[in-house]
């Protein structure tokens, strides 16, 4: 089974932006599920919305990667497939109730996290790769 996803990077100071899900106990990418009908780019603006209180102009937003993964937190075989769009913010985020905080992340520093997201893992590997984050 597949989880079909829209994940926001936002890179700043060399390091990707990701959001603590207090569900999952784990940083994850903003962004998450696609509903029935909406396009990634729909998706992604309206999880960002209800997780940052962000609003994202879909035109700014520009597409990085697609990656699949097994689904953190969920049974073994379901795999996350998610459309990956970089953004730069215009306003600091704001965490809501499912959002426990926000942090900026390297590939070394997210590594020695309790629990590591395994698409998140791939973000950070090929953003290192592109010399996007150190």
């Amino acid at each position: 089974m597949n989880l079909d996803t829209a994940g926001l990077i936002v890179v700043r100071n060399r390091k990707l932006l990701l959001a603590f899900s207090r569900n999952k106990q784990a940083f994850y990418l903003p962004g998450g599920k696609i509903s029935d009908g909406e396009t990634a780019k729909e998706g992604l603006i309206r999880e960002v919305m209800e997780e940052l209180s962000v609003n994202i102009d879909a035109k700014d937003l520009v597409y990085y990667t697609h990656i699949e993964a097994q689904a953190f937190g969920e049974a073994n075989g379901i795999i996350m497939q998610q459309e990956c769009f970089m953004y730069e913010l215009k306003e600091e985020p704001n965490p809501n109730s499912e959002i426990g905080e926000i942090k900026y992340f390297d590939l070394e520093t997210y590594l020695q996290e309790q629990f590591r997201v395994p698409g998140v893992v791939m973000v950070l590997e090929k953003l290192k790769e592109d010399n996007l984050v150190d």
